[in-house]
């Protein structure tokens, strides 16, 4: 041990006392209001802050009785419980309603704590309190003006949805709560953001300035009942935490306001009017495909004919190289009949390509069928997914698609004496896909035919001709210029169910 340690040793084992005088200033000085009581609450000593609060000098106080602070508007059992536990020589801390000398009332936070003797009996009381009214005017004034926001918010027409940094809803209003009751769905904020903003749990976690928007619309789709329609705005706000680390953090977290107004109304009107073009466009053009299919028909129909009046012409050549002449012109005159033909075959609309909802253009095409449904007497099952991102396409030829396949499954079905049949049309997003699928409860097609049955012009129907067989040749075509999929496979019911894929970040050709 060096010389320096064994000098210092002494110093600290030595227990330094206190002089009496120095507790004396301690308690005097201090700026808590601190008086001492003997056992029957008589005042002994008080200190300047004491004073301060009560309005009461030393001389003015001492000797008398700290019941003579009470404004005796203090509940009774406040007392009772504050006895029972200084009787137990238990501390007690409380609120109280005191009297200054000058009459005022102020709200006291009071601390009183048992002096005991070496004896176990206690002498004297320790009473520390201060005047925490204007405390308490403020935490009333905080109160009464997050009520008053709260009420405001639950009046408001809209709803409102703060979600923090993690997506956790923490705030919401009752047109939110109703939200949830209308659409079933827990968190209605969180669907109305997968549609119009993908991929934003991770921007809100990592870019929230990101997340802002105003005024999107969104379409909420139900099973029953019409869809609603919601006009959707986000703001990033800072939100300050209540926690002891926050306390000189000077700035707060990122969270996001939605603010989700019902527009539905003003949609459908806007719906009916737009589905009674729609259905006048959709039915002059289903006339125009039906020229173009029935010509493109006729002429596949003429090339085999034709065909074997070449091979002809090749084997006359040989033996009879005149009537091979004749019956050459009479080819040659049938090839330009036929390229005539191929000239007045309507075109097909050139559309622009927009962000489309498969959800709305399948409202659209069944809410077209209704007539030719309710004729058939079929059920319809309408399952769609609550809500669906947008994808690129050709609104026209989409609804077409779709029309044609719910046209085949109304016609697979609508068979003499057959009893069940149900339609059920389901949405979904699965991935990065949106699904498609269309079921009926009808016959069915035999395994050998469902590949068969996209090729052009073939057709297991027998009815005098009526169907030249070019629906789902149309419907593959469709869906492949969208870049998604198409396949029938068996429904659940024993049925034909065609079921389409398209990506999310598919490109129209």
């Amino acid at each position: 041990m060096s010389a320096l340690t064994r000098a210092q040793a002494p110093i600290v084992q030595q227990k330094q006392e206190l002089p009496p005088e120095a507790y004396r200033q301690a308690v005097d000085q201090a700026d808590l209001a601190i008086s001492i009581t003997d056992a029957k609450a008589n005042i002994l000593f008080a200190n300047d802050a004491f004073t301060g609060v009560t309005g009461y000098l030393p001389g003015e106080i001492i000797g008398k009785n700290e019941s003579i602070l009470s404004n005796e508007t203090t509940s009774p059992d406040i007392y009772k419980a504050m006895w029972n536990e200084l009787s137990e020589q238990r501390p007690w801390s409380g609120k109280v309603l005191n009297r200054k000398k000058d009459g005022s009332v102020y709200l006291a936070e009071l601390t009183i704590s048992p002096v005991v003797d070496g004896g176990g009996k206690t002498t004297h009381f320790l009473g520390m309190h201060r005047d925490i009214t204007e405390m308490h005017r403020l935490e009333r004034v905080v109160r009464n003006q997050k009520k008053l926001i709260e009420s405001v918010v639950d009046a408001a027409p809209m709803a409102f949805a703060l979600l923090d940094q993690s997506g956790r809803v923490i705030l919401d209003n009752q047109e939110y709560k109703k939200l949830v009751s209308d659409l079933h769905t827990k968190e209605p904020a969180h669907s109305l953001l997968d549609s119009l903003l993908p991929h934003w749990h991770e921007a809100l976690a990592e870019h929230p300035e990101q997340c802002g928007f105003a005024g999107r619309e969104a379409r909420i789709d139900r099973p029953v009942g019409r869809p609603r329609w919601l006009s959707v705005s986000a703001s990033v706000i800072e939100m300050h935490g209540d926690c002891a680390d926050s306390y000189f953090c000077s700035g707060g977290l990122p969270g996001l306001l939605l603010v989700i107004s019902d527009i539905t109304s003003l949609r459908e009107e806007q719906e009916r009017a737009r589905a009674a073009a729609l259905q006048a466009v959709l039915a002059d053009e289903e006339r125009t495909a039906a020229i173009r299919e029935g010509l493109s028909a006729a002429i596949f129909r003429l090339e085999e004919p034709m065909n074997v009046m070449s091979s002809a012409v090749s084997v006359l050549q040989r033996r009879d190289p005149a009537s091979a002449s004749v019956l050459q012109q009479a080819l040659n005159a049938s090839r330009e009949h036929m390229e005539s033909l191929r000239q007045v075959i309507p075109q097909s609309p050139q559309e622009h390509i927009v962000r489309l909802n498969l959800n709305e253009i399948l409202r659209d095409v069944l809410e077209i069928c209704t007539p030719r449904l309710l004729a058939a007497g079929v059920i319809v099952d309408w399952e769609p997914a609550i809500t669906l991102p947008p994808i690129s396409g050709r609104p026209l030829q989409m609804r077409l698609l779709f029309k044609a396949l719910i046209d085949n499954a109304i016609e697979a079905m609508n068979v003499k004496s057959w009893k069940r049949r149900e339609l059920t049309v389901r949405s979904a997003v699965d991935r990065d896909c949106i699904i498609i699928s269309i079921s009926d409860s009808g016959p069915g097609i035999p395994l050998e035919w469902r590949h068969k049955a996209f090729e052009p012009f073939f057709t297991a129907k027998n009815s005098s001709g009526r169907h030249i067989g070019t629906g789902l040749s149309r419907a593959q075509q469709v869906v492949a210029d969208h870049g998604g999929i198409i396949d029938l496979e068996e429904s659940p019911s024993g049925g034909c169910a065609a079921v389409v894929e398209f990506r999310l970040d598919g490109d129209p050709i």
